[in-house]
């Protein structure tokens, strides 16, 4: 009775027009957004109703949170769950956003000696239904043209990837067969990948995702809305899973701006975190 209950508010959410402020913020703060076919946009407004209904946001260290903070991180956010069945991130209950960049504590062991530090971070996900977030990051950086850099998607498809149990850089898949299209697809990319890194070779994805493989689909979820174009170009195989994953293909939505652009440059396991380039 609930989950049915649940279909129908969300339903009804999803039916709600968007106020033409947030129309604004999302023109101003969420880059891809320009980019999405209308029909796209419409399916789009809907899912962040749902989300902005039912996600905490409280801001951090000072920052007042805002309807334009809320409308631009959910925008983002929902870009990730287009044309598909979605339980709209069910394990997340609260977005934390901070003015700028944060500090983790870091255990990092080295045999029985345990070295402590702190490292800043721009985004964390978190395995206990927590994303956190800088808001620096999140519009400033997005709006600059550093091509391929995304904090919120790349947070949110953490998110994603913890849904089939684990954080492993595999998100849940339909079945067999596409589980073992993308293991094999990852890791032919992510050993090409780590090779580019030995021969210090040039790559269109962001070097953090040698980090790990939960790492590496983060970063390449950030490319493939980001960058589509350069993506397939470099990545076809790659970029082709991703695209049935997501349901979506953004190398078709309009001229890929970002993909001449140079490529400037979250622990409490598991959690994952974003560093600046």
């Amino acid at each position: 009775m609930f989950s049915v209950l649940r279909k129908r508010r969300r339903a009804r959410l999803r039916a709600l027009p968007l106020p033409v402020e947030w129309v604004g913020v999302l023109e101003r703060n969420v880059p891809v957004y320009a980019r999405l076919p209308a029909e796209l946009r419409v399916q789009l407004h809907g899912h962040m109703q749902v989300f902005l209904a039912e996600k905490n946001f409280e801001g951090c260290d000072g920052l007042e949170m805002s309807d334009e903070i809320r409308v631009t991180i959910a925008g983002q956010a929902c870009v990730l769950i287009l044309n598909r069945e979605t339980g709209y991130y069910p394990d997340l209950l609260t977005v934390l956003v901070y003015p700028s960049i944060f500090y983790a504590d870091v255990e990092e062991p080295d045999g029985p000696i345990v070295s402590e530090y702190k490292e800043d971070r721009a985004g964390e996900s978190w395995d206990l239904g927590v994303v956190i977030l800088s808001w620096e990051d999140v519009v400033d950086y997005a709006s600059t043209g550093r091509g391929g850099y995304n904090v919120v998607l790349h947070e949110f498809a953490h998110q994603l990837d913890m849904e089939n149990g684990a954080m492993d850089g595999m998100p849940r898949l339909e079945d067999r067969v596409r589980r073992d299209q993308w293991t094999r697809v990852f890791n032919h990319a992510y050993r090409a990948f780590e090779d580019a890194a030995r021969g210090k070779r040039r790559s269109m994805i962001d070097w953090y995702g040698l980090e790990d493989p939960a790492e590496f689909f983060a970063v390449v979820t950030e490319s493939f809305f980001e960058r589509p174009l350069a993506l397939r170009r470099e990545h076809e195989e790659l970029y082709q899973v991703l695209a049935h994953y997501y349901r979506v293909d953004p190398a078709s939505w309009t001229p890929d701006a970002a993909s001449s652009a140079t490529a400037a440059l979250g622990e409490r396991r598991p959690r994952h975190g974003r560093r600046r380039r």
